[in-house]
């Protein structure tokens, strides 16, 4: 069984070693992998496993910006008077001010829920998008070189921006790495930005700090500010699958969507 790996600054918390507590007096769980209490200075991010025919709210006292991606089953999920049915890979986004709720169908609903406060400097999108998929091709980063510190690998994954400044995603954002057999998201950091991601379909490798990390489906990687992380899939020839990631930096980083030719306005 693989074990957490703690390197100066970043760690890989594998699914089985997540720590699920009890929400209040339902069936309903919670683990938090990443958070402020636990070294983060940005984020939050909550592995939520709610039972079948429970609801599962964040925090509506602390003014946060909230993400969450279905990782298994089905169910609802309402920000604000907006509601959607939801199963695996859909996505939403909760704007400041605006309460998140999942629900979940008669299989429950697994899902991980990204927080972050609003900066003082940064207001909220005008225009945001509420609901999405893992698989929106709508913008999209390609040919990714990494930031210098590694040297790139030639067969490039693709990233999706799911939600980001261009949806009206104020702080946090959530992009999609789809690692091809054989293909790297180029290791990289953020100066300013706490990266907070998980596997969430297949086998694969992070990078984290100075060494790639065997990682299967529900596996978290958390990378502080300055810290080197990428993802790779390793496995070729006819058997291999696609290894699929997803999360992202909070605060947003610019330097991603520069490098894919779009802007970074709020909108």
């Amino acid at each position: 069984m693989q074990t957490s790996t703690h390197l100066g600054g970043g760690r890989i918390i594998p699914s089985s070693e997540l720590h699920f507590e009890p929400v209040g007096s339902g069936r309903t769980v919670v683990a938090t992998p990443v958070s402020p209490a636990a070294g983060a200075t940005h984020v939050t991010l909550h592995v939520v496993r709610v039972a079948a025919g429970e609801t599962f709210t964040p925090d509506a006292s602390a003014e946060e910006e909230n993400t969450a991606v279905v990782f298994d089953g089905s169910g609802t999920a309402r920000v604000g008077d907006e509601t959607r049915a939801v199963r695996r890979a859909d996505s939403v986004h909760a704007p400041t001010g605006l309460p998140l709720n999942l629900s979940a169908g008669t299989d429950g609903l697994v899902a991980y829920v990204w927080r972050a406060p609003l900066e003082p400097a940064r207001a909220a999108g005008t225009r945001p998008v509420l609901f999405s998929s893992l698989w929106d091709e709508t913008t999209r980063l390609q040919g990714f070189g990494g930031t210098g510190q590694v040297s790139a690998a030639e067969d490039r994954a693709t990233m999706n921006f799911v939600f980001w400044p261009g949806t009206g995603s104020a702080q946090l954002c959530l992009h999609c790495g789809i690692q091809q057999p054989g293909q790297t998201f180029n290791v990289h950091l953020h100066p300013e930005s706490d990266e907070a991601f998980l596997a969430f379909e297949g086998h694969g490798q992070m990078y984290l700090r100075d060494r790639w990390i065997d990682v299967s489906a529900g596996d978290v990687l958390y990378a502080a500010p300055g810290v080197l992380h990428g993802a790779r899939n390793p496995h070729t020839g006819p058997a291999a699958a696609r290894f699929v990631t997803c999360g992202g930096p909070s605060p947003f980083d610019p330097a991603l969507y520069s490098a894919a030719g779009v802007s970074s306005e709020i909108r």
